[in-house]
């Protein structure tokens, strides 16, 4: 096991330098589970815990290690353990809101090159959807690529390519079914040795069937197809890092069964690069686009150029962006406040330990 089959760079090494020296060693995280991470280094796969000052000092979950970082490893003597001391710098995370109320970051994964955003096309095919997880892979730093699975499931196969190419603006659309072996092969522009891929989806889209066909054997278990709704049970339950046989690394990743949006500075700008081209077009600058005149974006959608539900999609993740945003400085405050008020906790009690 060498570490440049898994996506090592000269850039990687190059900010390991300074730890290499103090006898640390580099990894790679391959699976995250309860607090246990199995890290790949050049020696093997190894069982790691996080070193107690990368936990104290952390001030949010991003400051900890996700699926594909690259980290710093103290290995234990003969055997294969060890303790994650530090996260080199990331070069993509796709990350959205974690589920539930907290306003929290959740990083899917970590240092990926390419995004495979995964609808099925049968009848859950949801352009909103796929609107949404393109805006969350602009932000990764990844470049998305989407893929309509169980082609062989669709008498329309045409139109609905055309209806996904119509939002996702120059993002290539390959249509795939691992059934009749179709689109396989456009898949493999993206797998090439060393990089990294991202598989992104719902529940029930076939994600499983496509991870067993890359791998080349039964890596997931498929459920069978429920039949009042055409979609697979959900099987994968954790991220991980999986070798394909032609060298390429693949994230599987559990289903999503909530799109939630993380903070997005360019991924909207991307996303609805024809929306914002329209919207530069407007006779003034601050217009709302409902009545205004010389509003060129009710003229767009007045002559069919630009779908209405579109923009009202646009407008929604706006509203959606800001209110994460606020509630994002929010926490931000309080989080920085409390890690100041526990070092300065620490400070006191060194000074008070070395006075007596």
């Amino acid at each position: 096991m060498k570490l440049e089959q898994f996506g090592l760079t000269e850039e990687i090494k190059s900010h390991f330098e300074e730890f290499k020296i103090k006898g640390y060693e580099l990894g790679r995280i391959a699976l995250e589970h309860k607090h246990l991470y199995r890290v790949w280094l050049d020696e093997g796969e190894y069982l790691c815990t996080l070193a107690g000052r990368l936990t104290y000092d952390a001030v949010n979950r991003e400051d900890l290690p996700a699926v594909g970082d690259w980290v710093v490893i103290k290995t234990s003597p003969g055997e294969k353990k060890g303790a994650i001391h530090g996260i080199l710098p990331r070069k993509s995370k796709f990350s959205r809101k974690a589920a539930g109320m907290v306003t929290e970051e959740q990083i899917v994964a970590a240092n990926i090159d390419t995004v495979f955003i995964v609808n099925s096309l049968n009848d859950d095919l949801n352009l909103r959807r796929i609107e949404r997880y393109l805006l969350l892979a602009w932000e990764s730093g990844a470049n998305p690529v989407i893929i309509l699975s169980k082609a062989d499931l669709t008498a329309e196969l045409d139109d609905k390519i055309q209806l996904v190419a119509a939002v996702a603006l120059g993002v290539p659309v390959i249509a795939v079914s691992v059934l009749e072996n179709t689109g396989t092969e456009e898949l493999k522009e993206f797998l090439s040795p060393g990089k990294t891929v991202a598989l992104i989806g719902s529940s029930g889209v076939g994600k499983s069937s496509l991870v067993n066909f890359l791998t080349g054997f039964q890596k997931q278990v498929v459920q069978e197809i429920r039949v009042n709704d055409d979609k697979g049970k959900h099987t994968t339950t954790h991220r991980e890092m999986i070798q394909l046989p032609g060298g390429a690394v693949l994230i599987d990743t559990p289903g999503m069964r909530e799109v939630q949006l993380w903070q997005s500075d360019e991924g909207i700008s991307e996303s609805f690069a024809d929306i914002e081209e329209f919207s530069s077009s407007c006779r003034f600058r601050d217009c709302s686009h409902n009545n205004e005149p010389g509003c060129a974006i009710r003229a767009a959608i007045n002559e069919g150029v630009l779908d209405e539900n579109r923009f009202s999609s646009y407008k929604k993740l706006q509203k959606e962006l800001a209110y994460i945003d606020r509630k994002v400085d929010k926490k931000a405050q309080a989080d920085e406040k409390r890690h100041w008020k526990n070092i300065n906790k620490e400070i006191r009690q060194k000074t008070k330990f070395k006075g007596k």
